[in-house]
């Protein structure tokens, strides 16, 4: 009988990655597979994803449910242009789940209070009304079961179909390791730093971050106000801001009215944004303890939290030997950390792992503690997702040869780790 254990070597080469995978591309789990060189999203019908709902409306109550189609359009601006259309408000519409703009979405959404009648007249450009009903209750994030994924993969060479087919036949039976993807971390990539900065209570390193640090490859304009910002000439770089950015103009110019106090410059952030941050930086030290594990990612080990799949419950494992079973069943998978002052804790050899991704930062459990609305508990995410219904063809359209892949994946996760995969880059 297979008896997974973590052997000195093992545990050696895992501990030996956790202080660097920041700084290098994270682990594949198909490495020995060459990368393919491919383009997706050339345009937003090479990308399509559709939620697959976690029930069905009932036809009664002051939610209208509507399932909408959506082309180039976020979730977020279709949110703000169907409360505009319908003369709401924004806080008055549900949905499950975030979608690309560079995309053919569709997905639900709830609005409360508003005539069934006008939502299905709705004309708003790259918003289609596809199916209107009632319910009872609001649609919150999560409020589904997967996502359904078509992704046309384009300027394959010789080879490409039965190479892409390979992996997927690996990943379909070791699991698709549950990275969080580059959209987590923001355009500038820095988000999940932004968040460490907010943990060890340092406001100044974080209105730097979000306001200064200018780079090369940004607008001109940015990079006048994110100088002007290090510069301290706060005011400036408040009129400097284009518009849209809203956060840096308001953090810059609290700088400005309180000669440089960062703490209440941050705090007159919306919290949905800094939580955004925090949820960065635990997805940042999660990431990394996957990618030190990957090799093993699929072996459950004694003091390991096992998640079910089922229904998100996690369990300590005090028998790997007795578990491994339900794991090659996919009915459960080992977990990582999304670190909390109150997040269960692991045991033995796993837990001293996890607590040295910590240690490394500098950082303890309970700094993830604070009064208020923002104390992060922390929870428990499995290091490995299922790749449901996996298809691969050949095909052609007007805009030439692709490789389309079909797959579904449960919510929560990103199709980026299936073809990070196949790409072998940071696909987003």
């Amino acid at each position: 009988m297979f008896l997974p254990v973590f052997i000195d070597s093992t545990l050696y080469a895992i501990r030996s990655t956790l202080y660097n995978v920041s700084l290098m591309e994270l682990a594949y789990l198909t490495d020995d597979i060459p990368g393919i060189s491919l383009s997706f999203k050339e345009r937003p019908e090479d990308f399509v994803v559709e939620e697959v709902p976690a029930y069905e409306a009932s036809g009664e109550g002051d939610h209208v449910y509507c399932w909408i189609e959506k082309t180039g359009v976020s979730t977020h601006r279709a949110v703000q242009q169907i409360a505009s259309y319908l003369k709401t408000e924004p806080m008055r519409i549900g949905i499950a789940g975030l979608k690309d703009a560079q995309a053919v979405t569709r997905q639900m959404m709830s609005i409360e209070h508003v005539d069934p009648a006008h939502v299905q007249a709705m004309q708003i450009p790259g918003i289609r009304v596809l199916s209107v009903n009632r319910h009872r209750n609001k649609l919150r994030i999560g409020h589904l079961r997967a996502n359904r994924f078509i992704i046309k993969l384009r300027g394959a060479q010789s080879g490409a179909y039965e190479q892409i087919k390979i992996v997927l036949m690996h990943l379909e039976k070791r699991g698709i390791p549950n990275y969080f993807g580059p959209q987590r971390f923001g355009a500038r990539n820095d988000s999940g730093q932004i968040g460490k900065a907010f943990i060890q209570k340092d406001y100044f390193e974080m209105a730097s971050i979000i306001a200064g640090r200018p780079r090369e490859d940004e607008h001109a304009g940015v990079r006048a106000a994110r100088m002007l910002f290090d510069q301290g000439e706060y005011a400036r770089a408040a009129d400097e801001w284009p518009r849209d950015f809203k956060q840096c103009m308001k953090i810059a110019r609290v700088m400005a009215k309180t000669q440089g106090n960062a703490r209440k410059a941050i705090f007159t952030l919306e919290k949905k944004w800094i939580w955004f941050f925090i949820n960065a930086y635990q997805s940042e030290l999660f990431n990394r303890v996957l990618s030190a594990r990957l090799n093993i990612f699929d072996q459950i080990q004694t003091g390991d939290l096992a998640f079910k799949h089922t229904n998100g419950a996690v369990f300590l494992v005090e028998d790997a030997a007795v578990e491994q079973p339900r794991v090659q069943n996919f009915e459960i998978s080992p977990s990582g950390p999304l670190f909390g002052f109150d997040m269960i804790q692991p045991c033995g050899e796993i837990q001293k792992l996890e607590h040295e991704v910590l240690d490394a930062e500098g950082l303890k459990p309970e700094d993830f503690y604070r009064p208020g609305s923002l104390k992060c508990a922390g929870a428990r995410r499995p290091l490995r997702i299922q790749l449901e219904n996996p298809e691969v063809e050949n095909g052609s359209d007007v805009h030439g040869d692709y490789v389309e892949l079909r797959f579904s994946l449960d919510r929560g996760t990103y199709a980026t780790a299936v073809l990070r995969e196949i790409i072998k880059n940071d696909a987003k």
